[in-house]
């Protein structure tokens, strides 16, 4: 017979007799054929087969790890001891939905450069000044893009523990724009930062204010959408990414499209580039949807947002744009596949959450990360990492902040750190196209789309480059300090409690024996007893200007850490 392999996922879901409903609390509790072989270390009680009743189970680092781990970038042991603090999930998970109020300081012009050979200095802006409301400068708005660009990465390395940047990436892939549409460092913010406000908030006001935005507008055409010439680009996107989906056999029609393209009719830019509406160029004639609407009437009139809103609000009569809002959220944050169970247990109930809270968001994201379905063990490491999950992730796993010696030095090193994520298919601000990255739409690959043979090389260098030989950064470098990581942990002395935070910290998920003893072999230097690796710590921890223990002790970390972070299991989430 040959093999039969089962992913992680799968394996727990064959943990459970179908349609039988138990829910297997204890290793104990499996069948002998099933728990026969090597098995994951359960230390505490799994759930399985969860749906969107509170999660009542143990908290544990297992449990605050898998929190954080799915709504911040990577996971920093002082967050985890912070979520582990608060003592249950919905305290967890209300700390995690608590973001800050005021907006955070903006991008500042880092990218002047004296250098005569590569010169270039923002003549309307000077260095460490903000740019966002200088005027347009064809010559600087690739900079200032730049300039953002590695502000929103520096938000996500430097951001506390709570889910608003990974909310912002969220609805970036959902409501997809690219920079270079406007080619505006100046739209480029204010878009994420609308992102940003709207994350958590109202969804029919958000709607509204991503199609009045001017990055949007610009994106796919709107402001050239008039009653002389129209355009049904937005209109069609409207419906199909934003808010109703295509999954459902009955849908809107595509004379919907061009109904909804007469009511978005005259909103452009003026001189100055600010969004305006235009009555003059605007279809004021009356617009009669199908019956998938219910052959909703919408007088004409010559005010654009009284059109808009009445557009706004027949589309959200319709129960598919909750659903179809609901599963998007459900992919990003728990895992790509929703059969009937998933769609009837925590889909169809989270829809309708969704629909009582007027289509507020935050209801919905806080019954799925609060739920058993959430904390679920099959949910738990059953994602590959996105390449900012990755890179951002592997920063705040080993608590790095990036080098600053200069401005400019600032300036380069986040746009190395982009352009890396870009080689790895996820620059941030600009997606592929409209429908956003294919990890969370593509049937049937979704998350295996970011791995490749090309893709996994890349990623393995930098995990590489920063345990050994680091980046330099001006007169700084960027590097692991493993011999910091390691001082974190309560007993670092212990190579097997070592070995275990580690593991806990950069893992979403136990590993054999086998790769836990091969681990030890590197921090006793193939020896046989803990105490070639408790020696050489302690000579450490009371010589600290030694070099040579220094040296000891940080390569044989060095190589544990280039190892776990070379594992199959540190590109899962």
């Amino acid at each position: 017979m040959g093999d039969f392999i089962l992913s992680r996922r799968q394996f727990f879901e064959k943990m459970t007799v179908p349609g039988s409903g138990v829910r297997i609390e204890h290793l104990a509790d499996l069948p002998a054929e099933v728990s026969a072989g090597e098995m994951p270390d359960l230390d505490s009680n799994i759930t399985l087969l969860g749906g969107l009743d509170p999660y009542q189970g143990p908290w544990t680092k297992i449990e605050a790890a898998h929190l954080l781990r799915r709504t911040t970038f990577g996971l920093k042991k002082a967050d985890l001891d912070q979520m582990l603090a608060l003592g249950n999930a919905e305290a967890a998970v209300d700390a995690m939905l608590t973001v800050p109020t005021t907006p955070p300081d903006p991008p500042i012009n880092n990218y002047n450069n004296y250098d005569p050979q590569n010169l270039y200095i923002d003549p309307k802006v000077a260095s460490g000044d903000t740019w966002i409301n200088a005027p347009y400068d064809v010559n600087a708005e690739g900079y200032r893009i730049e300039s953002w660009r590695g502000w929103w990465t520096n938000r996500m390395i430097e951001g506390e523990a709570n889910i608003q940047e990974k909310m912002t990436l969220f609805w970036h892939n959902h409501f997809a724009t690219k920079t270079e549409a406007l080619f505006s460092g100046k739209a480029a913010y204010k878009h994420n930062q609308m992102l940003r406000d709207n994350a958590l908030g109202n969804f029919k006001a958000f709607v509204k204010a991503v199609t009045l935005d001017p990055l949007m507008l610009y994106f796919l055409n709107g402001y050239l959408n008039n009653v002389v010439a129209p355009d049904e680009n937005y209109a069609r996107e409207l419906q199909e990414l934003f808010m109703v989906g295509k999954e459902s056999a009955n849908s809107y029609s595509e004379d919907d499209v061009v109904v909804a393209a007469r009511i978005l009719t005259g909103w452009t830019f003026d001189a100055n580039g600010e969004v305006v509406f235009y009555q003059n160029l605007h279809d004021q004639g009356y617009k009669v949807f199908s019956s998938f609407y219910n052959n909703t009437q919408i007088a004409g009139s010559s005010n654009g947002n009284t059109e808009l809103d009445a557009l706004l609000n027949m589309i959200l009569q319709k129960e598919e744009v909750s659903l179809f809002i609901c599963r998007e959220i459900y992919r990003f944050f728990i895992y790509y596949k929703i059969d009937a169970q998933v769609e009837n247990e925590v889909i169809v109930p989270l829809a309708q959450i969704f629909r009582d809270n007027n289509y507020e968001i935050l209801p919905v994201i806080r019954a799925l990360l609060l739920s058993e379905h959430f904390f679920d063990a099959a949910n738990k490491g059953c994602q590959i990492k996105n390449p900012l999950d990755l890179t951002i992730g592997l920063l705040r796993n080993y608590n790095l902040s990036l080098p600053s010696p200069t401005l400019l030095d600032q300036y380069s090193i986040r746009t190395s750190i982009n352009y890396f994520c870009g080689a790895l298919q996820m620059l941030p601000g600009d997606p592929p196209n409209v429908a956003g990255w294919q990890a969370y739409r593509q049937s049937p690959n979704y998350y295996r789309v970011w791995i490749s043979s090309d893709t996994i090389r890349n990623r393995n260098i930098i995990t590489d480059v920063l345990a050994f030989a680091g980046a330099d950064v001006g007169s700084e470098k960027l590097i692991i300090n493993h011999v910091a990581f390691a001082a974190q942990f309560s007993n670092p002395s212990d190579p097997n409690a070592l070995i275990d935070d580690v593991l806990g910290l950069l893992l979403p998920m136990p590993i054999s024996l086998l790769k836990k003893t091969f681990l030890k072999s590197i921090l006793l230097s193939g020896q046989m007893s803990d105490y070639y690796w408790t020696d050489a710590w302690n000579n450490l921890a009371n010589n600290p200007t030694d070099p040579m223990a220094y040296q000891t002790v940080w390569f044989k970390l060095a190589s544990l850490h280039k190892y776990v972070m070379n594992l199959a299991e540190y590109q899962l989430i």
